[in-house]
């Protein structure tokens, strides 16, 4: 049994990496800025309710553990001081107070996010790091803070998932996912015909806990895309959803000029409900290669983009009635409904 202490577990990647942890038998200390609310897990883990960019907090959670998970992120909807001071100056004092600690094994979440706007697919690992906006800016300085502490003896492992669904994922999903209960069809940024890979949150927390606890920590002191193995277009996966919803509807294709200038006008009013690098990768091809995680780990997918997407619907349906009562509340984490802004007038016409 190791003592794991994972950051961010609070969040949708946390609170379903620690289940996964329970479930074999590990200990656990979690840090987050938000209190810990799951009761499946309350009462089996010890939760410190703090802010990794505070080094006395953080000390504090280090002592004992073997393991450091660092997920904790200020997402791409923050304000920028917070996403630069969180993403970076929170990763450096993670892995300072590891070193200080004797905690040499580590995984850090990065993002697919770093590899900016490439001109080609799938993506490799050693492709060029081009970030765009605060949020890949700081995801690419949060990496370059880690390989600087591999120099000091550390082995961490840097995961690039691409983006995950699952249970707990609402967000942008969440959207999506009322539109599809509600028996509407839902428009897609351009036509849908662009191939958009995903991840479901059970693979990313298998390939974390392959990476924590492998043998050869020389392999796994680098960094490994994480990534369904089976999608399609983005026409085809979302609309297993709207089959499974049961009302006849479709994915509607949009003019994507027309789309994005006008949530780019609602961006400066603050009425878009989807952040720029969301709403400006909908219409292109996205998708990076697992081969080096399936090589080197021996990890390979066991969902596709389909089956992701319809666990995390489930998840929603069994849900829903949380959403509708405001157990849960607006707000810029994966955990919650983020607000609908102008879509919230639009769906009428769906």
């Amino acid at each position: 049994m190791a003592k794991w202490l994972v950051t961010g577990g609070s969040g949708f990647l946390g609170i379903n990496l620690i289940r996964y942890l329970l479930e074999r038998g590990e200990e656990i200390v979690s840090l987050d800025l938000q209190p810990f609310t799951y009761e499946d897990c309350k009462d089996r883990i010890v939760h410190i309710q703090g802010d990794v960019r505070n080094k006395p907090t953080v000390d504090r959670c280090m002592e004992g553990v073997d393991i450091v998970m660092h997920g904790a992120a200020a997402l791409p909807l923050y304000p920028k001081k917070d996403i630069y001071t969180t993403n970076i100056d929170g990763t450096a004092k993670v892995f300072e107070s590891a070193l200080e600690h004797g905690v040499h094994r580590g995984i850090y979440i990065s993002s697919t996010a770093v590899y900016g706007l490439p001109d080609h697919h799938p993506i490799y690992e050693d492709d060029p790091l081009i970030g765009v906006g605060p949020y890949g800016e700081a995801k690419i300085e949060a990496e370059k803070i880690v390989r600087m502490f591999r120099e000091r003896g550390a082995t961490i492992t840097t995961i690039r998932p691409k983006s995950f669904v699952g249970p707990e994922r609402l967000g942008v999903f969440g959207i999506f996912y009322e539109w599809a209960s509600e028996g509407r069809s839902f428009p897609m940024i351009g036509r849908g015909n662009n191939l958009y890979q995903l991840l479901d949150v059970e693979d990313l927390c298998e390939a974390i806990y392959i990476a924590a606890n492998f043998e050869n920590k020389a392999q796994v002191n680098t960094e490994f895309n994480i990534g369904a193995k089976e999608f399609s277009t983005m026409k085809e996966d979302y609309q297993v959803v709207l089959d499974r919803a049961g009302f006849g509807k479709k994915i509607k294709g949009s003019p994507a000029n027309l789309v994005v200038f006008g949530l780019e006008i609602l961006e400066l009013l603050h009425l878009s409900p989807l952040y720029p690098w969301v709403y400006k990768t909908a219409t292109k091809d996205s998708f990076v290669s697992v081969e080096k995680a399936e090589k080197v780990l021996g990890f390979t997918p066991k969902y596709s983009n389909k089956d992701a997407l319809l666990r995390n619907y489930e998840w929603f349906l069994a849900n829903v009635e949380k959403f509708k009562s405001g157990a849960t509340q607006d707000g810029i984490t994966h955990r919650v409904p983020w607000k609908q802004g102008i879509l919230g007038l639009v769906k009428r016409l769906f």
